[in-house]
Protein backbone atom coordinates (compact mmCIF):
# COMPACT_ATOMS: atom_id res chain seq x y z
CA UNK A 1 0.00 0.00 0.00
CA UNK A 2 2.88 2.37 0.65
CA UNK A 3 4.10 1.96 -2.93
CA UNK A 4 0.60 2.68 -4.19
CA UNK A 5 0.33 5.86 -2.13
CA UNK A 6 3.67 7.06 -3.46
CA UNK A 7 2.60 6.45 -7.06
CA UNK A 8 -0.71 8.23 -6.48
CA UNK A 9 1.06 11.29 -5.10
CA UNK A 10 2.22 12.57 -8.49
CA UNK A 11 3.28 15.96 -7.18
CA UNK A 12 6.11 14.29 -5.24
CA UNK A 13 7.79 12.71 -8.27
CA UNK A 14 6.24 14.10 -11.48
CA UNK A 15 8.02 17.44 -11.81
CA UNK A 16 5.57 18.69 -14.46
CA UNK A 17 2.59 18.22 -12.13
CA UNK A 18 1.41 21.57 -10.80
CA UNK A 19 -1.46 20.26 -8.71
CA UNK A 20 -3.60 17.15 -8.25
CA UNK A 21 -6.94 17.55 -6.49
CA UNK A 22 -9.14 14.63 -5.45
CA UNK A 23 -12.63 16.09 -5.77
CA UNK A 24 -14.69 13.05 -4.81
CA UNK A 25 -14.17 9.52 -3.44
CA UNK A 26 -16.68 6.68 -3.92
CA UNK A 27 -16.18 3.33 -2.12
CA UNK A 28 -16.07 0.24 -4.33
CA UNK A 29 -15.98 -3.51 -3.82
CA UNK A 30 -12.92 -5.46 -2.62
CA UNK A 31 -11.94 -2.51 -0.43
CA UNK A 32 -11.47 -0.46 -3.54
CA UNK A 33 -12.44 3.10 -4.36
CA UNK A 34 -13.18 5.38 -7.29
CA UNK A 35 -11.75 8.91 -7.25
CA UNK A 36 -12.64 11.95 -9.35
CA UNK A 37 -9.40 13.84 -10.03
CA UNK A 38 -8.46 17.17 -11.54
CA UNK A 39 -4.78 17.58 -12.44
CA UNK A 40 -2.82 20.47 -13.94
CA UNK A 41 0.59 20.12 -15.57
CA UNK A 42 3.13 22.79 -16.44
CA UNK A 43 4.02 23.76 -19.98
CA UNK A 44 7.66 22.90 -20.71
CA UNK A 45 8.26 26.16 -22.58
CA UNK A 46 6.93 29.69 -22.89
CA UNK A 47 5.78 28.92 -26.44
CA UNK A 48 2.79 26.71 -25.56
CA UNK A 49 -0.02 26.48 -23.02
CA UNK A 50 -0.15 24.20 -20.00
CA UNK A 51 -2.40 21.09 -19.90
CA UNK A 52 -5.06 19.88 -17.51
CA UNK A 53 -6.88 16.56 -17.02
CA UNK A 54 -10.22 15.39 -15.62
CA UNK A 55 -9.90 11.70 -14.76
CA UNK A 56 -11.44 8.81 -12.89
CA UNK A 57 -9.08 6.61 -10.87
CA UNK A 58 -10.05 3.14 -9.70
CA UNK A 59 -8.06 1.29 -7.04
CA UNK A 60 -8.69 -2.32 -6.05
CA UNK A 61 -6.98 -5.47 -4.78
CA UNK A 62 -6.88 -8.68 -6.82
CA UNK A 63 -7.29 -12.21 -5.46
CA UNK A 64 -3.54 -12.86 -5.53
CA UNK A 65 -2.88 -9.79 -3.39
CA UNK A 66 -1.80 -7.57 -6.26
CA UNK A 67 -2.92 -3.96 -6.22
CA UNK A 68 -4.32 -2.36 -9.38
CA UNK A 69 -4.66 1.37 -10.03
CA UNK A 70 -6.45 2.28 -13.27
CA UNK A 71 -7.02 5.81 -14.53
CA UNK A 72 -8.70 7.35 -17.55
CA UNK A 73 -9.99 10.76 -18.59
CA UNK A 74 -13.65 11.65 -18.46
CA UNK A 75 -14.73 12.65 -21.96
CA UNK A 76 -17.93 12.79 -23.96
CA UNK A 77 -16.80 9.56 -25.63
CA UNK A 78 -16.66 7.74 -22.28
CA UNK A 79 -20.03 9.16 -21.25
CA UNK A 80 -18.83 11.17 -18.28
CA UNK A 81 -18.76 14.89 -17.48
CA UNK A 82 -15.72 16.62 -18.95
CA UNK A 83 -15.41 19.17 -16.17
CA UNK A 84 -15.21 22.95 -16.49
CA UNK A 85 -12.43 24.46 -18.58
CA UNK A 86 -9.71 26.55 -16.96
CA UNK A 87 -8.11 29.65 -18.42
CA UNK A 88 -4.50 29.28 -19.59
CA UNK A 89 -4.93 25.48 -19.89
CA UNK A 90 -5.59 23.16 -22.82
CA UNK A 91 -7.61 20.06 -22.00
CA UNK A 92 -5.58 16.88 -22.50
CA UNK A 93 -6.75 13.28 -22.35
CA UNK A 94 -5.37 10.42 -20.31
CA UNK A 95 -6.01 7.18 -22.15
CA UNK A 96 -6.21 3.93 -20.12
CA UNK A 97 -3.19 4.07 -17.82
CA UNK A 98 -2.18 2.81 -14.41
CA UNK A 99 -0.11 0.58 -12.18
CA UNK A 100 -0.03 -3.10 -11.27
CA UNK A 101 1.84 -3.75 -8.01
CA UNK A 102 2.58 -7.41 -7.39
CA UNK A 103 4.04 -8.43 -4.01
CA UNK A 104 7.11 -10.67 -3.91
CA UNK A 105 7.97 -13.37 -1.41
CA UNK A 106 10.23 -12.07 1.31
CA UNK A 107 9.16 -8.46 0.77
CA UNK A 108 9.39 -6.06 -2.11
CA UNK A 109 7.18 -5.62 -5.15
CA UNK A 110 7.17 -5.88 -8.92
CA UNK A 111 5.69 -2.74 -10.47
CA UNK A 112 4.17 -2.53 -13.93
CA UNK A 113 3.44 0.98 -15.25
CA UNK A 114 1.42 2.09 -18.27
CA UNK A 115 1.37 5.79 -19.22
CA UNK A 116 -0.71 6.81 -22.22
CA UNK A 117 -1.78 10.40 -22.85
CA UNK A 118 -3.05 12.57 -25.68
CA UNK A 119 -1.71 16.10 -25.15
CA UNK A 120 -3.65 17.66 -28.07
CA UNK A 121 -0.56 18.04 -30.22
CA UNK A 122 -2.42 20.03 -32.90
CA UNK A 123 -2.86 23.00 -30.56
CA UNK A 124 0.89 23.77 -30.42
CA UNK A 125 3.21 25.19 -33.09
CA UNK A 126 4.46 22.55 -35.49
CA UNK A 127 8.08 22.86 -34.42
CA UNK A 128 7.12 21.99 -30.82
CA UNK A 129 4.90 19.01 -31.59
CA UNK A 130 7.61 16.43 -30.87
CA UNK A 131 7.48 17.62 -27.24
CA UNK A 132 3.86 16.50 -27.06
CA UNK A 133 3.96 13.27 -29.06
CA UNK A 134 7.29 11.72 -28.09
CA UNK A 135 6.94 8.47 -26.16
CA UNK A 136 10.58 8.79 -25.08
CA UNK A 137 9.97 12.13 -23.37
CA UNK A 138 6.81 10.78 -21.72
CA UNK A 139 8.70 7.73 -20.49
CA UNK A 140 11.47 9.84 -18.96
CA UNK A 141 9.17 12.40 -17.34
CA UNK A 142 6.56 10.01 -15.96
CA UNK A 143 7.33 6.29 -16.16
CA UNK A 144 11.02 6.35 -15.30
CA UNK A 145 10.55 9.22 -12.85
CA UNK A 146 8.04 7.17 -10.85
CA UNK A 147 10.28 4.10 -10.75
CA UNK A 148 13.35 6.10 -9.76
CA UNK A 149 11.46 7.89 -7.01
CA UNK A 150 10.27 4.63 -5.48
CA UNK A 151 13.74 3.14 -5.71
CA UNK A 152 15.23 6.25 -4.11
CA UNK A 153 12.85 6.14 -1.16
CA UNK A 154 13.37 2.40 -0.73
CA UNK A 155 17.14 2.76 -0.56
CA UNK A 156 16.92 5.76 1.77
CA UNK A 157 14.61 3.81 4.07
CA UNK A 158 16.94 0.82 4.15
CA UNK A 159 19.95 3.03 4.82
CA UNK A 160 21.68 2.18 1.53
CA UNK A 161 21.87 5.87 0.59
CA UNK A 162 24.01 8.07 2.81
CA UNK A 163 23.93 11.85 2.63
CA UNK A 164 26.56 14.14 4.01
CA UNK A 165 25.65 16.85 6.48
CA UNK A 166 22.87 16.86 9.02
CA UNK A 167 19.86 17.09 6.71
CA UNK A 168 17.51 14.20 6.16
CA UNK A 169 16.97 12.91 2.59
CA UNK A 170 13.33 14.03 2.68
CA UNK A 171 14.42 17.62 3.37
CA UNK A 172 16.87 17.55 0.47
CA UNK A 173 14.16 16.15 -1.83
CA UNK A 174 11.93 19.02 -0.76
CA UNK A 175 14.60 21.51 -1.80
CA UNK A 176 14.81 19.85 -5.23
CA UNK A 177 11.03 19.93 -5.62
CA UNK A 178 10.87 23.59 -4.60
CA UNK A 179 13.56 24.55 -7.10
CA UNK A 180 11.76 22.79 -9.95
CA UNK A 181 8.34 24.09 -8.96
CA UNK A 182 9.60 27.66 -8.59
CA UNK A 183 11.23 27.54 -12.02
CA UNK A 184 8.13 26.04 -13.65
CA UNK A 185 5.90 28.64 -11.98
CA UNK A 186 8.13 31.38 -13.38
CA UNK A 187 8.12 29.91 -16.90
CA UNK A 188 4.33 29.48 -16.96
CA UNK A 189 3.36 32.67 -15.10
CA UNK A 190 -0.18 31.60 -14.22
CA UNK A 191 -2.68 34.39 -13.67
CA UNK A 192 -4.17 32.65 -10.63
CA UNK A 193 -0.73 32.80 -9.00
CA UNK A 194 -0.74 36.58 -9.37
CA UNK A 195 1.43 36.95 -12.49
CA UNK A 196 0.76 39.62 -15.09
CA UNK A 197 2.64 40.66 -18.22
CA UNK A 198 4.59 43.90 -18.33
CA UNK A 199 4.59 45.98 -21.49
CA UNK A 200 7.63 45.26 -23.64
CA UNK A 201 10.13 47.53 -25.37
CA UNK A 202 8.95 46.71 -28.88
CA UNK A 203 11.06 43.57 -29.28
CA UNK A 204 9.33 40.28 -28.52
CA UNK A 205 12.38 38.14 -27.77
CA UNK A 206 12.08 38.55 -23.98
CA UNK A 207 8.89 38.36 -21.92
CA UNK A 208 8.69 40.25 -18.62
CA UNK A 209 6.06 39.34 -16.05
CA UNK A 210 5.59 40.59 -12.52
CA UNK A 211 3.96 39.27 -9.38
CA UNK A 212 3.11 41.75 -6.66
CA UNK A 213 1.83 39.05 -4.33
CA UNK A 214 4.64 36.46 -4.10
CA UNK A 215 3.10 34.81 -1.04
CA UNK A 216 0.28 33.66 -3.31
CA UNK A 217 2.47 31.33 -5.34
CA UNK A 218 5.17 30.64 -2.74
CA UNK A 219 2.63 29.77 -0.08
CA UNK A 220 3.62 28.98 3.48
CA UNK A 221 6.47 26.64 2.53
CA UNK A 222 9.16 29.27 3.02
CA UNK A 223 10.13 32.40 4.88
CA UNK A 224 8.98 35.46 2.92
CA UNK A 225 11.32 37.93 4.62
CA UNK A 226 13.25 38.36 1.37
CA UNK A 227 10.42 40.34 -0.20
CA UNK A 228 9.89 44.08 0.35
CA UNK A 229 7.34 44.84 3.05
CA UNK A 230 6.51 48.28 1.69
CA UNK A 231 5.53 47.38 -1.86
CA UNK A 232 7.11 45.44 -4.68
CA UNK A 233 7.29 41.79 -5.58
CA UNK A 234 8.92 39.43 -8.04
CA UNK A 235 9.85 40.08 -11.65
CA UNK A 236 10.59 37.33 -14.15
CA UNK A 237 12.40 37.69 -17.48
CA UNK A 238 12.02 34.64 -19.71
CA UNK A 239 12.59 33.50 -23.25
CA UNK A 240 12.50 30.34 -25.34
CA UNK A 241 14.60 29.57 -28.38
CA UNK A 242 15.24 26.74 -30.81
CA UNK A 243 18.71 25.19 -30.89
CA UNK A 244 20.11 23.20 -33.80
CA UNK A 245 22.60 20.35 -33.43
CA UNK A 246 23.38 21.01 -29.77
CA UNK A 247 23.22 18.06 -27.36
CA UNK A 248 21.15 19.25 -24.36
CA UNK A 249 23.28 17.33 -21.86
CA UNK A 250 26.51 18.85 -23.17
CA UNK A 251 25.10 22.38 -23.16
CA UNK A 252 23.79 22.18 -19.59
CA UNK A 253 27.01 20.61 -18.37
CA UNK A 254 28.95 23.47 -19.93
CA UNK A 255 26.65 26.08 -18.36
CA UNK A 256 27.13 24.43 -14.97
CA UNK A 257 30.90 24.10 -15.15
CA UNK A 258 31.58 27.44 -16.88
CA UNK A 259 29.24 29.88 -15.15
CA UNK A 260 31.61 32.75 -15.90
CA UNK A 261 30.87 32.34 -19.62
CA UNK A 262 27.32 33.66 -19.26
CA UNK A 263 26.68 35.03 -15.74
CA UNK A 264 27.24 38.62 -14.62
CA UNK A 265 28.71 39.00 -11.15
CA UNK A 266 26.87 42.26 -10.50
CA UNK A 267 23.50 40.67 -11.29
CA UNK A 268 24.34 37.71 -9.05
CA UNK A 269 25.14 40.17 -6.28
CA UNK A 270 21.83 41.96 -6.75
CA UNK A 271 19.96 38.64 -6.58
CA UNK A 272 21.79 37.65 -3.41
CA UNK A 273 21.18 41.07 -1.85
CA UNK A 274 17.45 40.36 -1.64
CA UNK A 275 18.29 38.08 1.31
CA UNK A 276 19.65 41.02 3.28
CA UNK A 277 18.01 44.07 4.80
CA UNK A 278 19.98 46.57 2.70
CA UNK A 279 20.00 45.49 -0.95
CA UNK A 280 22.47 46.90 -3.43
CA UNK A 281 21.59 49.32 -6.17
CA UNK A 282 20.31 47.93 -9.44
CA UNK A 283 23.36 46.77 -11.42
CA UNK A 284 24.22 47.31 -15.03
CA UNK A 285 25.48 44.33 -16.97
CA UNK A 286 29.20 44.35 -17.69
CA UNK A 287 30.04 41.70 -20.29
CA UNK A 288 33.72 42.57 -19.98
CA UNK A 289 33.76 42.36 -16.21
CA UNK A 290 35.75 39.90 -14.16
CA UNK A 291 33.71 36.85 -13.24
CA UNK A 292 33.76 35.19 -9.89
CA UNK A 293 35.30 31.80 -9.42
CA UNK A 294 32.91 29.10 -8.25
CA UNK A 295 33.26 26.21 -5.86
CA UNK A 296 30.66 23.44 -6.13
CA UNK A 297 29.80 21.65 -2.88
CA UNK A 298 27.71 18.47 -3.40
CA UNK A 299 24.69 17.92 -1.17
CA UNK A 300 22.83 14.92 -2.56
CA UNK A 301 22.23 12.91 -5.69
CA UNK A 302 19.72 10.34 -6.86
CA UNK A 303 20.59 6.65 -6.98
CA UNK A 304 21.44 6.65 -10.68
CA UNK A 305 23.11 10.07 -10.55
CA UNK A 306 20.68 11.49 -13.11
CA UNK A 307 20.00 14.44 -10.76
CA UNK A 308 22.09 16.10 -8.09
CA UNK A 309 21.64 18.92 -5.60
CA UNK A 310 24.58 21.14 -4.69
CA UNK A 311 25.61 24.42 -3.14
CA UNK A 312 27.66 26.77 -5.31
CA UNK A 313 29.91 29.30 -3.61
CA UNK A 314 30.71 32.31 -5.78
CA UNK A 315 33.90 33.78 -4.42
CA UNK A 316 33.94 37.56 -4.06
CA UNK A 317 36.67 39.77 -5.46
CA UNK A 318 37.56 43.42 -5.99
CA UNK A 319 39.88 44.26 -8.87
CA UNK A 320 39.07 47.97 -8.77
CA UNK A 321 37.68 50.45 -6.20
CA UNK A 322 34.18 50.36 -7.70
CA UNK A 323 34.06 46.60 -7.11
CA UNK A 324 34.74 46.78 -3.36
CA UNK A 325 31.03 46.52 -2.50
CA UNK A 326 30.87 43.23 -4.40
CA UNK A 327 33.82 41.59 -2.63
CA UNK A 328 31.90 39.03 -0.62
CA UNK A 329 31.11 35.37 -1.19
CA UNK A 330 27.64 34.41 -2.39
CA UNK A 331 25.86 31.07 -2.30
CA UNK A 332 23.47 29.35 -4.67
CA UNK A 333 21.40 26.24 -4.14
CA UNK A 334 21.57 24.45 -7.49
CA UNK A 335 19.82 21.48 -9.07
CA UNK A 336 21.28 19.85 -12.16
CA UNK A 337 19.73 16.97 -14.08
CA UNK A 338 19.83 15.24 -17.45
CA UNK A 339 23.53 15.55 -18.25
CA UNK A 340 23.94 11.90 -19.28
CA UNK A 341 24.57 12.14 -23.03
CA UNK A 342 23.63 8.48 -23.54
CA UNK A 343 20.08 8.83 -22.19
CA UNK A 344 17.29 9.22 -24.75
CA UNK A 345 14.51 11.79 -24.47
CA UNK A 346 15.94 13.35 -21.32
CA UNK A 347 15.30 16.97 -20.41
CA UNK A 348 18.53 18.64 -19.27
CA UNK A 349 18.03 21.30 -16.60
CA UNK A 350 20.07 23.69 -14.49
CA UNK A 351 18.09 25.57 -11.83
CA UNK A 352 19.54 27.68 -9.02
CA UNK A 353 18.48 30.15 -6.35
CA UNK A 354 20.46 32.45 -4.03
CA UNK A 355 20.66 31.42 -0.39
CA UNK A 356 22.38 32.90 2.64
CA UNK A 357 24.98 31.29 4.86
CA UNK A 358 22.41 29.92 7.31
CA UNK A 359 20.65 27.82 4.64
CA UNK A 360 17.62 27.07 6.80
CA UNK A 361 15.11 24.37 5.87
CA UNK A 362 12.52 27.09 5.17
CA UNK A 363 15.00 29.26 3.27
CA UNK A 364 13.24 31.43 0.68
CA UNK A 365 13.99 30.26 -2.85
CA UNK A 366 13.58 32.32 -6.00
CA UNK A 367 14.75 29.93 -8.73
CA UNK A 368 16.17 30.86 -12.12
CA UNK A 369 17.81 28.71 -14.73
CA UNK A 370 17.80 26.80 -18.00
CA UNK A 371 15.82 23.88 -19.38
CA UNK A 372 16.74 22.14 -22.64
CA UNK A 373 14.38 19.53 -24.11
CA UNK A 374 15.23 17.52 -27.25
CA UNK A 375 12.66 17.77 -30.02
CA UNK A 376 13.95 14.97 -32.22
CA UNK A 377 15.32 11.54 -31.35
CA UNK A 378 19.07 11.18 -31.35
CA UNK A 379 20.85 9.92 -34.44
CA UNK A 380 24.45 8.76 -34.52
CA UNK A 381 26.59 10.84 -32.19
CA UNK A 382 30.08 11.56 -33.55
CA UNK A 383 32.66 9.59 -31.64
CA UNK A 384 34.72 12.74 -31.19
CA UNK A 385 33.53 15.00 -28.39
CA UNK A 386 34.74 18.50 -27.86
CA UNK A 387 37.01 19.20 -24.92
CA UNK A 388 35.82 22.22 -22.96
CA UNK A 389 39.11 23.35 -21.50
CA UNK A 390 40.70 26.58 -22.65
CA UNK A 391 43.91 25.12 -24.03
CA UNK A 392 42.23 22.73 -26.44
CA UNK A 393 39.80 25.33 -27.76
CA UNK A 394 42.60 27.76 -28.51
CA UNK A 395 45.02 25.25 -30.02
CA UNK A 396 45.46 26.29 -33.63
CA UNK A 397 44.41 23.53 -35.96
CA UNK A 398 43.41 21.13 -33.22
CA UNK A 399 39.95 22.43 -32.41
CA UNK A 400 39.76 20.06 -29.48
CA UNK A 401 38.70 17.11 -31.65
CA UNK A 402 40.20 14.11 -33.31
CA UNK A 403 41.28 14.21 -36.96
CA UNK A 404 38.58 13.85 -39.56
CA UNK A 405 39.79 10.39 -40.44
CA UNK A 406 38.91 9.20 -36.93
CA UNK A 407 35.52 10.87 -36.74
CA UNK A 408 32.19 9.18 -37.19
CA UNK A 409 30.98 9.64 -40.74
CA UNK A 410 27.31 9.58 -39.78
CA UNK A 411 25.41 12.84 -39.72
CA UNK A 412 24.14 14.44 -36.54
CA UNK A 413 20.87 16.31 -36.52
CA UNK A 414 19.19 17.33 -33.31
CA UNK A 415 16.77 20.09 -32.50
CA UNK A 416 15.97 21.15 -28.98
CA UNK A 417 14.07 23.95 -27.31
CA UNK A 418 15.82 26.01 -24.66
CA UNK A 419 13.81 27.88 -22.04
CA UNK A 420 15.51 30.48 -19.85
CA UNK A 421 13.92 32.23 -16.87
CA UNK A 422 15.46 34.62 -14.35
CA UNK A 423 13.64 36.01 -11.32
CA UNK A 424 14.42 39.15 -9.32
CA UNK A 425 12.79 40.96 -6.45
CA UNK A 426 11.89 44.63 -6.85
CA UNK A 427 10.53 47.51 -4.84
CA UNK A 428 7.58 49.49 -6.13
CA UNK A 429 9.70 52.51 -7.09
CA UNK A 430 12.38 50.38 -8.84
CA UNK A 431 10.12 48.15 -10.95
CA UNK A 432 10.85 49.75 -14.31
CA UNK A 433 14.60 49.89 -13.68
CA UNK A 434 14.71 46.26 -12.60
CA UNK A 435 12.67 45.31 -15.67
CA UNK A 436 15.14 47.11 -17.95
CA UNK A 437 18.07 45.44 -16.22
CA UNK A 438 16.44 42.00 -16.42
CA UNK A 439 15.61 42.40 -20.10
CA UNK A 440 19.15 43.50 -20.93
CA UNK A 441 20.66 40.73 -18.83
CA UNK A 442 18.54 37.98 -20.35
CA UNK A 443 19.47 39.12 -23.85
CA UNK A 444 23.11 39.03 -22.80
CA UNK A 445 22.66 35.49 -21.45
CA UNK A 446 20.90 34.40 -24.64
CA UNK A 447 23.78 35.76 -26.70
CA UNK A 448 26.30 33.92 -24.52
CA UNK A 449 24.35 30.67 -24.77
CA UNK A 450 24.17 31.01 -28.55
CA UNK A 451 27.95 31.42 -28.73
CA UNK A 452 28.44 28.42 -26.47
CA UNK A 453 25.98 26.39 -28.55
CA UNK A 454 27.88 27.20 -31.72
CA UNK A 455 31.17 26.27 -30.11
CA UNK A 456 30.03 22.85 -28.88
CA UNK A 457 27.82 21.92 -31.82
CA UNK A 458 29.00 18.64 -33.39
CA UNK A 459 28.22 20.04 -36.85
CA UNK A 460 30.53 22.99 -36.15
CA UNK A 461 33.19 20.58 -34.95
CA UNK A 462 32.90 18.52 -38.14
CA UNK A 463 33.11 21.55 -40.41
CA UNK A 464 36.19 22.88 -38.61
CA UNK A 465 38.20 19.68 -38.82
CA UNK A 466 41.44 20.19 -40.61
CA UNK A 467 41.13 23.98 -40.74
CA UNK A 468 44.10 26.00 -39.58
CA UNK A 469 42.21 28.80 -37.91
CA UNK A 470 41.68 30.00 -34.37
CA UNK A 471 38.30 28.81 -33.06
CA UNK A 472 36.20 31.66 -31.68
CA UNK A 473 35.17 29.72 -28.62
CA UNK A 474 33.33 31.55 -25.82
CA UNK A 475 36.11 30.74 -23.35
CA UNK A 476 38.74 32.24 -25.63
CA UNK A 477 36.75 35.42 -26.27
CA UNK A 478 36.02 35.81 -22.57
CA UNK A 479 39.71 35.46 -21.75
CA UNK A 480 40.54 38.13 -24.33
CA UNK A 481 38.10 40.52 -22.65
CA UNK A 482 39.59 39.74 -19.20
CA UNK A 483 43.11 40.50 -20.40
CA UNK A 484 42.06 43.78 -22.00
CA UNK A 485 40.08 44.87 -18.96
CA UNK A 486 42.93 43.95 -16.64
CA UNK A 487 45.30 46.05 -18.72
CA UNK A 488 42.84 48.96 -18.71
CA UNK A 489 42.21 48.76 -14.94
CA UNK A 490 45.88 48.60 -14.01
CA UNK A 491 47.38 50.97 -16.60
CA UNK A 492 44.56 53.28 -17.62
CA UNK A 493 45.26 52.55 -21.28
CA UNK A 494 43.86 50.27 -23.95
CA UNK A 495 45.77 47.19 -25.05
CA UNK A 496 44.04 47.12 -28.44
CA UNK A 497 42.17 49.76 -30.38
CA UNK A 498 39.13 47.63 -31.08
CA UNK A 499 35.54 47.46 -29.83
CA UNK A 500 35.53 45.33 -26.67
CA UNK A 501 32.27 43.70 -27.78
CA UNK A 502 33.77 42.45 -31.02
CA UNK A 503 35.00 39.22 -29.50
CA UNK A 504 36.38 37.65 -32.68
CA UNK A 505 38.38 40.74 -33.64
CA UNK A 506 39.67 41.13 -30.09
CA UNK A 507 40.71 37.49 -29.94
CA UNK A 508 42.53 37.67 -33.26
CA UNK A 509 44.47 40.77 -32.21
CA UNK A 510 45.40 39.12 -28.92
CA UNK A 511 46.52 35.92 -30.60
CA UNK A 512 48.53 37.58 -33.38
CA UNK A 513 49.98 40.43 -31.29
CA UNK A 514 53.70 40.87 -31.94
CA UNK A 515 54.51 41.07 -28.20
CA UNK A 516 54.47 37.98 -26.02
CA UNK A 517 51.35 38.00 -23.83
CA UNK A 518 51.17 35.39 -21.09
CA UNK A 519 48.85 34.73 -18.14
CA UNK A 520 49.59 32.74 -15.03
CA UNK A 521 47.62 31.81 -11.95
CA UNK A 522 48.97 31.78 -8.42
CA UNK A 523 47.43 29.86 -5.54
CA UNK A 524 48.61 29.87 -1.98
CA UNK A 525 51.42 27.41 -1.25
CA UNK A 526 51.68 26.55 -4.92
CA UNK A 527 53.95 27.52 -7.74
CA UNK A 528 52.51 29.90 -10.37
CA UNK A 529 51.19 28.04 -13.41
CA UNK A 530 50.90 29.33 -16.98
CA UNK A 531 47.29 29.29 -18.16
CA UNK A 532 47.54 31.12 -21.50
CA UNK A 533 50.01 32.57 -23.96
CA UNK A 534 49.47 34.06 -27.39
CA UNK A 535 51.39 32.88 -30.45
CA UNK A 536 54.37 35.14 -29.72
CA UNK A 537 54.44 33.90 -26.13
CA UNK A 538 54.33 30.28 -27.23
CA UNK A 539 57.16 30.91 -29.68
CA UNK A 540 59.23 32.52 -26.94
CA UNK A 541 58.66 29.56 -24.61
CA UNK A 542 59.06 27.11 -27.48
CA UNK A 543 55.91 25.20 -26.56
CA UNK A 544 52.24 24.75 -27.49
CA UNK A 545 49.03 25.61 -25.68
CA UNK A 546 48.44 21.98 -24.80
CA UNK A 547 51.87 21.69 -23.16
CA UNK A 548 51.83 25.20 -21.69
CA UNK A 549 50.42 24.20 -18.30
CA UNK A 550 53.24 21.69 -17.87
CA UNK A 551 55.73 24.56 -17.79
CA UNK A 552 56.16 25.75 -14.22
CA UNK A 553 57.59 29.17 -13.50
CA UNK A 554 60.09 27.65 -11.12
CA UNK A 555 61.48 25.77 -14.12
CA UNK A 556 61.81 28.97 -16.15
CA UNK A 557 63.46 31.12 -13.47
CA UNK A 558 66.67 30.44 -11.64
CA UNK A 559 66.87 30.32 -7.83
CA UNK A 560 67.37 34.08 -7.48
CA UNK A 561 64.49 34.79 -9.84
CA UNK A 562 62.15 32.50 -7.93
CA UNK A 563 62.94 34.22 -4.63
CA UNK A 564 62.33 37.65 -6.13
CA UNK A 565 59.06 36.50 -7.71
CA UNK A 566 57.71 34.97 -4.50
CA UNK A 567 58.62 38.03 -2.43
CA UNK A 568 57.31 40.62 -4.89
CA UNK A 569 54.30 38.88 -6.42
CA UNK A 570 51.88 39.58 -3.56
CA UNK A 571 53.00 43.23 -3.44
CA UNK A 572 52.38 43.62 -7.15
CA UNK A 573 48.88 42.17 -6.86
CA UNK A 574 48.00 44.71 -4.15
CA UNK A 575 49.01 47.74 -6.19
CA UNK A 576 46.28 49.75 -7.85
CA UNK A 577 48.36 50.53 -10.95
CA UNK A 578 51.44 48.89 -12.34
CA UNK A 579 53.06 48.53 -15.71
CA UNK A 580 54.54 45.46 -17.23
CA UNK A 581 56.99 46.86 -19.76
CA UNK A 582 58.26 43.62 -21.21
CA UNK A 583 59.81 40.26 -20.62
CA UNK A 584 63.21 38.77 -21.33
CA UNK A 585 64.41 35.25 -21.36
CA UNK A 586 67.89 33.80 -21.12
Amino acid sequence: MKVAEILKDRTSWFRDCRCLDILSVIPAGSAGKIELIYMQTYAPTTLAAARDFWTLRYTTTLEDGSLVICERSLTTATGGPTGPSASCFVRAEMLPSGYLIRPCEGGGSIIHIVDHVDLDVWSVPEVLRPLYESSKILAQKMTMAALRHIRQIAQETSGEVQHGGCRQPAVLRTFSQRLCRGFNDAVNGFVDDGWSLLAGDGVDDVTISINSNPSKFLGSQSNLSMFPTFGGGVLCAKASMLLQNVPPALLVRFLREHRSEWADYGVDTYSAACLRASPYAIPYTRPGGFPSSQVILPLAHTVEHEEFLEVVRLEGHAFSPEDLALARDMYLLQLCSGIDENAVGVCAQLVFAPIDESFADDAPLLPSGFCVIPLDPKTHMPAATRTLDLASTLEVGAGGVRPASEADTHGYSLRSVLTIAFQFTFESHTRDNVAAMARQYLRSVVGSVQRVAMAISPSRISSSMGQRSLPGSPEAMTLARWICRSYRVHTGGELFHVDSQAGDALLKQLWHHSDAIMCCSLKSNASPVFTFANQAGLDMLETTLVALQDIMLDKVLNEAGRKILCSEFSKIMQQVRFLLFGATSD
